[in-house]
């Protein structure tokens, strides 16, 4: 029998049981990076809040399409409306293709997403790969009435649809203080108001990344490409839409407008939103110097790093926090979760080699409705996490001969700590598998494949790329070189 689950939903501002469109499926679309620069911190929470709740779905038994999109177009700095594409930017910056930009960092990407241990999502769109279908949408934003073309460009009317849709449900804001508060950019005249958002957007001759379209060669806005690929992967209405509490507004609001003006709808049952991240209280950012990405923290090559920080140690630091609570990273907290996270591990590897003393003292299965009604409650991990450090003063106990266990009790505490730890929290111990080790593990089976087919040995490398695909780990070469992903 499922549990119930509750969810905070950000659209209703409170606790609601969810209850998905057709059970036990679900459909799940978290927005993902915009791939243009180093993975950070920013990358990380939304990455890890997400793969919890994704993994805790799946041990409830629910059947869970995930979708997490990859921005590899790029988009403009004001709203997607002005100023320059981040990824053509730096593709000039380095004098390089932007595609070669965006997959670079995509690959560094999902490299960090492996070390943390982030399973990764059943679809991983790409905004370039889904053009024709961005095209489609706006198409029929404009046959509903609710979109404006300007010299190639085309603008989601933001008042029209207010008049008919409450504009500003997801994030509270109503449209006449949004009108007095915001500024009218320059070079945005052509649009009927400033809070109008640009579908599509006339490129203008220096813009490298463009496609063909019945308004102009140009590009998606910003807003569209979520839309378009949540709907066709998902539906025109699914369960939960994921990201950063930063994405709330304009993005998840343009998002439901761009769906209601297209569907009469409205697109997502329950929005889920993690909070911001600081360091040593100060928001992350490259003026303060406190700009720190993933690889950064891994090897501590950071002058506001005191060492480097294992994958492990920020997924569990992270999990210390609830989702929708404000995270602050600072040395000695990171350095207090290592230490967290190494009792645990301790308390598991004594529960490995504990034998049946006597008749137990402790009640296993309390422990294991406590923590299956803390993640219940909104995911709430660092409640289900104290609830297992618990469990380890009887399980110390046990070790130290103050206290006696049964074969049955001890069975249950294994089966819960593994359970918890390893398949809903993700965390993973050197004996368990280090994400490092097989990293250069996968290097030097790389460089061996590469000798064999360099000195035409093809059986060997065939043998080497076949017994990993075996295992769920497939090899692509290309151009650049051979890169490999977990697909099992």
């Amino acid at each position: 029998m499922m549990r119930s689950l509750y969810v905070y939903n950000t659209l209703s501002r409170d606790r609601e049981l969810f209850e998905p469109e057709t059970p036990p499926f679900v459909g799940m679309y978290v927005c993902g990076p915009t791939v243009y620069g180093e993975g950070h911190l920013g990358h990380a929470r939304p990455a890890v809040t997400f793969d919890l709740i994704y993994r805790y779905l799946l041990h409830l038994g629910y059947r869970v399409r995930y979708v997490r999109n990859i921005t590899d177009v790029g988009h403009l700095e004001n709203d997607a409306d002005e100023g320059e594409d981040k990824i053509a930017k730096k593709a000039r910056l380095e004098q390089v293709e932007p595609m070669e930009v965006a997959q670079r960092y995509t690959n560094s990407y999902r490299e960090n997403m492996r070390a943390l241990n982030v399973l990764s999502p059943g679809i991983e769109p790409l905004a370039s790969g889904h053009i024709p279908e961005q095209i489609a949408y706006v198409e029929r934003i404009l046959e509903a009435g609710y979109a404006y073309v300007v010299d190639g460009s085309v603008y989601f009317d933001v008042e029209k649809y207010n008049a008919d849709h409450p504009y500003g449900i997801l994030s509270g804001r109503r449209i006449d203080e949004l009108q007095t508060s915001t500024r009218q950019l320059d070079g945005q005249d052509e649009k009927r108001s400033s809070l109008d958002f640009a579908l599509w957007k006339k490129a203008s001759p220096e813009h490298i990344m463009r496609w063909k379209s019945p308004w102009s060669d140009g590009f998606p806005g910003w807003h569209m490409e979520c839309t378009a690929m949540g709907t066709k992967y998902l539906g025109e209405t699914f369960d939960i839409h994921g990201g950063g509490m930063d994405l709330l507004f304009p993005h998840h609001e343009a998002e439901i407008a761009q769906a209601v003006a297209a569907t009469g709808k409205k697109p997502v049952k329950y929005w889920l939103h993690n909070n911001m991240i600081t360091i040593n209280g100060q928001k992350m950012g490259k003026s303060l110097g406190n700009f720190i990405t993933l690889n950064e923290f891994f090897s501590g090559e950071h002058k506001s790093l005191t060492q480097a920080y294992d994958p492990m140690v920020i997924r569990f630091f992270i999990l210390q926090a609830h989702y929708r609570s404000t995270l602050d990273f600072t040395n000695e907290a990171l350095q207090a979760a290592g230490k967290g996270l190494k009792r645990l591990f301790e308390g598991v590897n004594t529960l490995k080699n504990l034998s049946h003393t006597g008749k137990a003292s402790f009640d296993a299965a309390q422990l294991e409705a406590q923590c299956h009604q803390a993640m219940c409650d909104d995911f709430n991990s660092p409640v289900a996490l104290a609830h297992l450090f618990d469990g380890l003063r009887y399980i110390n106990q046990v070790k130290d001969g103050k206290a006696t266990i049964d074969q049955h009790t001890l069975d249950h505490l294994r089966t819960i700590y593994n359970t918890f730890l390893h398949e809903i929290f993700g965390l993973t111990s050197e004996e368990s598998g280090n994400p490092d080790v097989l990293n250069r593990v996968m290097e030097t089976l790389i460089n061996l494949r590469n000798d064999a087919r360099k000195n035409k040995d093809f059986a060997t490398s065939d043998k080497i790329r076949d017994e990993l695909a075996a295992a769920g780990i497939v090899m692509k070469d290309s151009k650049e070189g051979t890169t490999w992903q977990f697909e099992g």
